[in-house]
């Protein structure tokens, strides 16, 4: 490797030229405390490593090497809980079952918008079987008022939109609590209401709230950004999303522009639809709470508990044994969770609260919808001169709609501004979805970047080589990942638009995509090993299908010379060390340089403890392919089960923290730090359209990504698949229908709102790089937001191509897409 000086400030701005943004002073200088000058490998593996310098702390194990030299890191191992989930042994939320457990069942309002006047339970407390009933006096997952003696004397909850919980009974069976809950009358007085978008923004539209609203953000997201101004039903503009604000001097910019590209591109709402709906079971005892919850952040339940029941957190467990999928919206107890919480201390007794398939599209969150208008200026040789784009959408009654940060960061412009407004309407509320804002975003901003490589005569893949030029991690593999996916799908064959010449036109197309590289400084892991030689690590994080239990017996066993088989890998209870959440991509980035860093102290403490027994000192013992030995004398082998045993001690335990990125960060709070570098990602399409029919086949996908190193290759390529069929679904078929007049969502199940299918799932062809960025213990980082980003965007550049034609709607319904073929 060649030796080079490591020249990269830590307080370096995120923005990718070379001019500073204004924004929030940097945090401090990275890990304070005793630290070492480390050489470091810097690179993506295969095209040349080099050798960089961070100052480290003290106590930070060695550098690993590339994957290729490791025995369980970076090796495709197969999901460690794999058999319990094909075999019905794993316990999700959902089948939970506790002796006397109560069956919880919410009401809720039938109206968009009205004013609860009175509710009766008197029948429903009768009904047989009956054991509680609670009626919600606070709701979660929406907007305020910022005055809440804006509706003062309202003894109940504003209804804003149906199917907005009101209250909710608890029973012996499902069939008892469903009956008592159709006994509940409630007595509403009926108010004026909007589902639309642009409806909503009309100066005479309903209100949705009666003044201006705040939402704070929660662990998942979401929510605005205070203070910003409302006028009816709109609220902004935010011009500063994720703190990055305008820069230089736009209509100038479009003025010395010499091709200035204009368009306007609509996304559509997607509800999240996961595998296994949201839920809690609520256990209240004297002793304390325990919650089963289907959550993305075990923490998180136990924080929303303490607070809106007034408990001390030790006396709260949170239990997330498998959780059926999650994409942004399962943070926090919900108002299912707080239901269910109010019921079982009602009834002194577990309560089960899920959610049915049409309650969870309705208030199981969504990714909001927009209506962008985006200018692109440049130069006549592909310099981008001025980006302005005013976007607006709705989250219902909840605020979040942007449309991401990929505007200011993705590619060098020096004239960039960003508006972007929330649109309330009588609808449920949005939530965060696997990368927040960045798909919409993307969407619009790749056509246009495609549209101006046509319009100046440029191939898009070199448009792309002369603007994405940060000297972020990101940019360096995009840089890559460009050429890798340009010759998989045959980009040198790539034909004018609109080459075929019957009804039947193919076309290949491709998109960037660009995430945040995130990290929870709070991440926390233990390790201990038995004197029965059994080793074990402990995080509260929990699985959400990705395979987190599996990285995390990896990364330990890479310490111990063991196979991740051998290593209890314990996750998903509140009382282990603080993990992360799994959201915004940061499980493996926060937890594996945390449990290797445990895994290493207690590997050492270990080798200590064992020195005696093989008459050598600690930091000649290594542990290797199940044994332990005197390093070089391959005849002092012990197994390591045996060598532990004979050792005689009771158990060895290491906790650490995760420490600080070697660069740092240039913003950091005890939740969440940024880094300056993010997540790249190139995705290409090959698609079908059948102009006679509008009926688009994407045929195959092509997607190249980098997540740092990948911890192991066959989960990464899992979460890439699933991120791409995602993509393909939003870009083809899902899309909610509100009824104007009764607001009622119109496709709240799995029959009429339309996924992707396995019919329609394309040939995907994934590479993974690996990326060492000199950066943590285990250079490791997130890869299932990136994996979503790029793929609509693919899509409709790939459409442009077979057709000739822009396709700037979503979802590319065959409605949509006769719409454009005649445009």
């Amino acid at each position: 490797m060649q030796d080079v000086k490591d020249t990269t400030d830590p307080r370096a701005s995120n923005k990718p030229s070379g001019e500073q943004q204004a924004g929030p002073k940097p945090p401090p200088p990275p890990n304070p405390g005793p630290s070492r000058q480390q050489a470091l490998p810097y690179g993506i593996v295969g095209e040349g490593l080099k050798e960089v310098t961070r100052r480290v702390p003290e106590d930070e194990p060695p550098p690993l090497p590339e994957n290729a030299k490791l025995k369980s890191i970076g090796k495709p191992v197969s999901r460690l809980d794999g058999v319990e989930k094909v075999t019905g042994k794993a316990r999700y939320t959902f089948d939970v079952q506790l002796p006397g457990m109560l069956w919880g069942k919410w009401v809720t309002a039938p109206l968009p918008h009205a004013r609860i006047k009175s509710i009766d339970t008197s029948e429903a407390d009768r009904y047989p079987g009956v054991r509680a009933i609670h009626i919600l006096e606070r709701l979660l997952s929406s907007a305020q008022l910022r005055d809440p003696k804006a509706e003062q004397g309202n003894r109940y909850p504003t209804v804003r939109y149906a199917g907005q919980p009101i209250a909710a009974v608890a029973a012996h069976t499902p069939r008892a609590a469903e009956a008592a809950a159709k006994l509940i009358k409630v007595e509403y007085e009926p108010l004026p209401h909007v589902c639309g978008l642009e409806e909503a923004m009309k100066e005479n539209a309903p209100r949705v709230f009666s003044g201006p609203t705040e939402q704070p953000a929660t662990a998942g997201g979401g929510g605005a950004p205070p203070g910003l101004p409302q006028k009816g039903n709109v609220r902004g503009p935010d011009t500063k999303p994720r703190g990055m604000g305008p820069r230089g001097d736009v209509a100038k910019g479009l003025r010395e522009s010499d091709v200035v590209i204009e368009a306007e591109y609509r996304t559509q709402v997607q509800t999240h639809v996961p595998m296994e709906p949201h839920g809690l079971v609520a256990d209240w005892r004297d002793e304390g709470l325990t919650l089963y919850a289907s959550t993305q952040f075990v923490t998180s339940v136990r924080e929303e508990a303490a607070e809106h029941f007034d408990l001390p957190k030790s006396k709260i467990r949170v239990l997330s044994d498998f959780t059926g999928g999650g994409f942004g919206a399962k943070y926090g107890i919900g108002n299912y969770g707080l239901l269910a919480i109010h019921l079982s201390r009602k009834a002194q007794a577990p309560v089960r609260m899920i959610l049915d398939r049409r309650e969870e599209h309705v208030s199981g969150g969504n990714r909001p919808n927009s209506i962008q208008r985006l200018k692109l200026g440049a130069k006549k040789d592909g310099t981008l001169v001025a980006l302005q784009v005013q976007a607006y959408g709705t989250g219902g009654v909840a605020g979040g709609a942007g449309v991401g940060f990929c505007h200011s960061t993705l590619y060098d412009c020096p004239n960039v501004m960003v508006e972007q407004y929330d649109v309330f309407t009588n609808a449920g509320p949005c939530a965060a979805f696997r990368a927040p804002g960045q798909v919409q975003g993307i969407f619009a901003l790749e056509q246009a970047v495609d549209e101006l490589a046509e319009k100046i005569g440029m191939d898009p893949l070199a448009l792309r080589g002369k603007i994405d030029i940060s000297k972020t991690d990101d940019a360096v593999a995009r840089a890559h990942e460009r050429k890798v996916g340009a010759e998989r799908i045959g980009w040198s064959k790539r034909r004018p638009a609109g080459s075929d010449k019957g009804p039947i036109k193919r076309g290949i197309g491709f998109a960037q995509s660009q995430w945040i590289y995130l990290v929870q400084p709070s991440t926390a892991c233990e390790v201990r090993v038995s004197g029965d030689g059994s080793v074990e690590a402990f995080s509260s994080t929990q699985d959400i299908g990705t395979g987190t239990r599996t990285i995390l017996a990896q990364v330990v066993a890479e310490e111990f010379g063991l196979r991740p088989e051998e290593i209890g890998s314990h996750i998903g209870d509140s009382r282990f060390p603080m993990g992360p959440a799994s959201g915004g991509s940061r499980v493996t980035s926060s937890l594996t340089p945390a449990a290797r860093n445990a895994a290493y102290r207690c590997a050492r403490e270990l080798a200590a403890r064992l020195a005696p027994l093989f008459k050598a000192n600690a930091d000649e013992l290594v542990f290797a392919d199940g044994k332990v030995m005197v390093k070089g004398k391959a005849s002092s082998a012990m197994p390591f089960r045996e060598a532990v045993k004979k050792a005689g001690f009771k158990e060895i335990s290491q906790r650490a923290e995760r420490s600080d990125d070697y660069e740092g960060y240039v913003m950091k709070t005890p939740d969440m730090a940024l880094s300056r570098h993010g997540i790249g990602g190139v995705q290409f399409a090959e698609v079908e359209v059948d102009t006679e029919t509008g009926i688009v086949k994407v045929k195959r996908m092509v997607a190249v990504h980098d997540c740092g190193r990948p911890i192991n290759p066959k989960l990464t390529e899992s979460q890439i698949y699933g991120g791409v069929i995602q993509g393909v679904s939003y870009a083809l078929y899902e899309e909610r229908h509100l009824d104007a007049a009764s607001g009622h969502h119109l496709n709240a199940n799995v029959d009429q709102y339309k996924i992707v299918g396995s019919r329609e799932v394309p040939n995907i062809e994934v590479i993974v790089l690996e990326q060492l960025g000199a950066q943590s213990s285990t250079d490791a980082r997130g890869v299932a937001e990136p994996a979503n980003v790029a793929t609509a965007a693919a899509v409709a550049n790939a459409f442009y191509n077979a057709t000739g034609k822009r396709i700037r709607t979503l979802p590319m319904t065959p409605a949509n897409v006769l719409a454009a073929l005649r445009g």
